[in-house]
């Protein structure tokens, strides 16, 4: 009997916890997202900041005055972000830097190199990103494991580089550039999807292991946009406008803004959180009629992809 009351006063103050904080939400997104913390002077490091949104954000985040490192596998892409960065906004500090992500040494060495000649890194943006759009079983080991290595094993290496004096001085940034592929599985994206769905839950428990640690000085943000008109999945197409494939300018002022409002969580467009929420509430039946619906189910059917 006491037991099944207990239960039941935890259940209302859970209930009480849950309408204190939706309020707490909402007084917040009316009075204090708007306001925009300054990222001057921050030492801003990126991965796969050699085209698509890593030089988008890059270039955003630099004429804000933040001091950016640019990482890429692509010497040659990563050295055209640096110079249109030092073109567009003169006196802007950029340095770029060539990293094998797949490459956990190569990541250590020039994550040292960081720290010798720029200093403390306050913000991590980890960004680079690879797929394969093929079936599981037409995905040869190689392109399966360089997935992983890039999506989400790289992240591991990134954090374990620059996350200690962020701890120390209790400031920082954490940002992870995940996907709504991380959130629904779609077919042809076995590999991507998985990454995906990794890189969201280190980025979840981080945040946990953050606020348990009290370091509350250091926010986190995770990205979740739906398909992205950078050239990495050129081809892609939907049967509906809800689920379009997202302009990259776009997409890159939504995470410079969410980075600048400490926003922890982002779906883009915003209106997919709707099928964020609804998806431990619809039966599975409904949930592949939307997938077909929306034209997701065959939506890599004509992928090509970056050349």
């Amino acid at each position: 009997m006491w037991t099944g009351v207990i239960v039941t006063w935890e259940y209302i103050q859970a209930f009480f916890m849950l309408i204190y904080y939706w309020i707490k939400a909402l007084l917040c997104i009316l009075f204090v997202q708007n306001l925009r913390k300054s990222v001057r002077n921050e030492i801003i490091l990126i991965t796969g900041a050699g085209s698509g949104l890593g030089r988008g954000v890059a270039k955003r985040l630099a004429s804000l005055g933040a001091t950016v490192v640019l990482w890429d596998v692509n010497e040659k892409g990563n050295e055209e972000t640096k110079q249109q960065i030092l073109d567009e906004w003169p006196g802007a500090k950029a340095y770029s830097m060539k990293v094998d992500l797949c490459n956990r040494e190569d990541i250590y060495r020039v994550a040292q190199q960081v720290r010798d000649q720029v200093g403390d890194v306050t913000m991590v943006i980890n960004n680079a990103g690879v797929v394969s759009g093929k079936s599981l079983l037409d995905l040869d080991d190689a392109s399966i494991q360089r997935t992983f290595d890039v999506n989400v094993i790289a992240h591991f290496w990134v954090l374990k580089s620059f996350l200690g004096p962020m701890l120390a001085s209790n400031h920082g940034h954490i940002v992870t550039i995940a996907s709504s592929a991380g959130i629904f599985g779609v077919s042809k994206l076995t590999d991507y999807c998985s990454s995906k769905f990794a890189a969201i839950g280190l980025h979840d428990a981080l945040t946990a292991e953050l606020k348990q640690m009290k370091r509350d000085g250091i926010q986190t943000t995770v990205v979740c946009p739906t398909f992205i008109n950078t050239g990495m999945f050129q081809g892609v197409s939907t049967s509906a406008t809800c689920v379009r494939v997202l302009n990259e300018n776009y997409v890159c002022d939504s995470i410079v803004n969410a980075i600048r409002r400490n926003k922890r969580f982002i779906m883009l467009p915003p209106h997919t959180t709707l099928f964020y929420i609804l998806k431990g509430l619809t039966p599975d039946e409904c949930l592949d009629r939307f997938m077909r619906f929306f034209g997701l189910s065959n939506a890599m059917d004509t992928f090509v992809g970056r050349k």
